[in-house]
């Protein structure tokens, strides 16, 4: 077991044990390792011990101040503890945000002196941003692209010239992270990607104004899954990681799940499947918690039948149609016909999960489903499948469905 941990992992447990210290008894010397102001801000002990559990089984190294605290607590160096010498380590969260373009949009939003603004402003914004939201169910991102861009220029503008009380002020950062979401998410939809990674930082440093770690989890999810599927994986974990960090553990339940889930398919596109695994494990048991709990009105759309949707996905990434085809066949055959783009994105894993399942004729019938639903849609994602599904089919090419396929897809 423990030739498959990190060797900080190993360490970690292996110095706890060493002092015959329980997991519990642990947790409280870290909280005892703390000054007062670290000691407010960190979370119930339960929830400290279930990051113990989460560093020991190497699902993600410490950030601080555990990384401090568990220095002090064992006495000894942090390079030592972490052994930084001899593990590669994936970036850190600050230096993948620091090699974003527009690296200006970090630094805080000056307040402006124009006209005042109240709730009423910010309900109205609200309520524009969460169309803007349901539009994208429907649309893809070339469709959407301007209107978004001119909401959130308009937005920021207001925000630099307006007056408003500190809350209100809060509540319009909030404003500007929400929408940051949705549009980074339709530029990156559009094939806008470096755009789309600014005003994905643009709305992170909003969320992180206005101390609101829910929308920054889900702007940082959002960015590692588009540095997932375009860049570097590894920095897509990392970022990923980041997510779950900033959400904690009283986020909302459908929140923690949307984090996981992004790590879960990080790891996959990374090859780590054992680790996927245990993520999509989380998030299943993230939403399994959820309640009649107050939640973000972006959070709409995550539910049982979306982590059903990720679990498929992951197996088809990992080469498993068994487990892949049935799950996708399943989904496909409630999904709403409305939503066209998801839909192909979706027929495009069966076609290459049926590939691997040795059926090429099934899989090309996917995937002239696909096409169908896709050729009029905007939307750089469906097009990045397209050559994809082709490239898994072109073994095939000699059978007459699969031929049919590619005279089509040309």
């Amino acid at each position: 077991m423990d030739a498959e941990l990190p060797p900080w992992a190993v360490r970690l447990r292996a110095e706890r044990r060493g002092r015959l210290w329980s997991q519990k008894e642990m947790a409280r010397r870290l909280v005892e390792a703390a000054d007062d102001e670290t000691r407010k801000r960190l979370p119930a002990r339960e929830t400290i011990v279930r990051r113990i559990k989460a560093y020991e089984a190497g699902h993600h190294q410490p950030r601080d101040p555990y990384r401090l605290l568990y220095t002090r607590v064992f006495g000894v160096s942090e390079a030592e503890l972490f052994d930084m010498s001899q593990v590669p380590s994936r970036p850190a969260i600050d230096d993948v945000l620091a090699g974003l373009p527009g690296s200006d949009v970090l630094t805080p939003l000056p307040a402006g002196s124009g006209r005042r603004i109240g709730v009423s402003t910010i309900a109205d914004l609200s309520a524009r941003v969460h169309r803007l939201r349901l539009a994208d169910d429907v649309l893809a991102g070339g469709d959407l692209l301007q209107p978004a861009f001119r909401e959130l220029e308009e937005v920021t503008r207001l925000y630099r010239e307006s007056t408003c009380t500190e809350s209100t002020s809060r509540a319009l950062l909030g404003v500007i992270g929400e929408l940051a979401q949705i549009t980074g998410w339709i530029a990156s939809d559009a094939g806008r990607h470096e755009e789309a990674a600014r005003v994905y930082r643009l709305g992170i440093t909003a969320a992180r104004e206005a101390g609101d770690g829910t929308l920054e989890s889900n702007l940082l999810g959002s960015l590692a899954y588009q540095t997932t599927n375009i860049g570097d994986p590894n920095e897509g974990v990392t970022l990923a990681y980041a997510a779950v960090e900033a959400a904690g553990p009283h986020a909302p339940a459908r929140a923690r799940a949307l984090a996981w889930d992004r790590v879960a398919w990080a790891h996959v596109r990374a090859g780590e499947a054992e680790a996927a695994m245990r993520a999509l494990g989380e998030a299943e048991a993230a939403l399994g918690e959820g309640g009649d709990e107050e939640e973000p009105a972006y959070l709409y759309w995550v539910n049982a039948h979306e982590l059903q949707i990720m679990e498929a996905r992951a197996y088809t990434e990992l080469r498993r149609p068994l487990r892949a085809v049935p799950l996708l066949t399943d989904v496909l055959g409630r999904y709403d016909a409305t939503h066209a783009r998801e839909l192909a994105l979706y027929l495009s894993w069966l076609a290459v999960a049926l590939v691997d399942a040795n059926e090429p004729g099934e899989a090309a019938c996917a995937a002239s489903r696909m096409f169908d639903l896709s050729k009029d849609v905007a939307s750089d994602r469906t097009a990045r499948r397209h050559r994809v599904v082709l490239d898994r089919l072109m073994p095939h090419r000699n059978i007459p469905q699969v031929r049919e396929v590619f005279e089509r897809g040309r």
